[in-house]
């Protein structure tokens, strides 16, 4: 089996908050319109490295990047890139849901509309029904879009953040534990929505929860620290080999649950 090609590349990357080393010469490339995931215990640079992605470490004070991180083609951190337009084009989807104290439709239009949409109000409408259909929500929302966003169930603010993140057209969407604050139900329909978005996008989810990774995940790639608490990148690989076959004894004892 070839491995589809790279939607982003990390290369020697390293991400230090202050003079804290939080990760360490991370080099790993992402594939195309597939899911991958990031797994290891808790400290180990997970969100981290999946923040380096769309240069949302940008926003926290001290943090520091080296080394490169290669999209279309393009140092994303290069001094004439816009931050803005990375956040556009690699979409990001948090740990607990926050939609914004808008309307459902407002929400979702939001994104659109700072990004210079010129379009109908109608043209505008079929973003939002597009967005919110590809995040399976438009059915439980469509007679209510009027109504806050803070309105619905947690697993369906979950679902209208990821179809915000969609509506603008990224091409990559970033997860950080999106369904830790769910329910199982809910959380299962995040997993189902994951699979079929790995159609059109490629899903880079952090996650906890390796039954997760596992069931939903294409790739998966495994972290851990070292005895100064920087993390690092200890293997990667198709999920079923990770899971199955790990090539580092430390993948193993943690997918085993003798570490961590």
């Amino acid at each position: 089996m070839s491995t589809p090609s790279a939607a982003v590349e990390l290369r020697h990357l390293h991400v230090y908050y202050g003079s804290f080393h939080a990760v360490r010469d991370v080099t790993l490339a992402f594939p195309r319109h597939q899911v991958t995931a990031i797994i290891g215990p808790s400290g180990c640079g997970k969100s981290t490295v999946l923040r380096s992605i769309n240069r949302m470490n940008d926003l926290i004070p001290n943090a520091r990047i080296e080394g490169e991180v290669i999209f279309e083609g393009q140092n994303i951190y290069a001094p004439e890139v816009d931050p803005v337009e990375v956040r556009r084009r690699i979409g990001m989807v948090f740990q607990k849901p926050n939609p914004f104290p808008k309307s459902i439709y407002e929400n979702v239009a939001w994104g659109v509309r700072i990004n210079g949409f010129k379009g109908s109000k109608s043209e505008l409408d079929d973003v939002v029904e597009q967005a919110l259909r590809a995040a399976a929500l438009w059915d439980e929302v469509k007679d209510k879009l009027h109504q806050s966003g803070l309105s619905l169930s947690g697993g369906q603010q979950q679902r209208l953040c990821i179809a915000r993140a969609i509506a603008v057209q990224p091409e990559i969407i970033l997860m950080d534990e999106p369904a830790s604050a769910l329910d199982p139900i809910a959380t299962l329909k995040i997993e189902d929505l994951m699979r079929e978005l790995a159609e059109k996008y490629t899903i880079i989810v952090v996650t906890h929860n390796m039954q997760q990774a596992a069931r939903v995940s294409d790739y998966t790639a495994f972290f851990s620290t070292d005895e100064s608490r920087t993390g690092f990148l200890v293997e990667f690989g198709p999920t079923e080999q990770i899971f199955t076959n790990p090539k580092d004894k430390r993948t193993e004892d943690y997918i085993t649950g003798r570490f961590g």
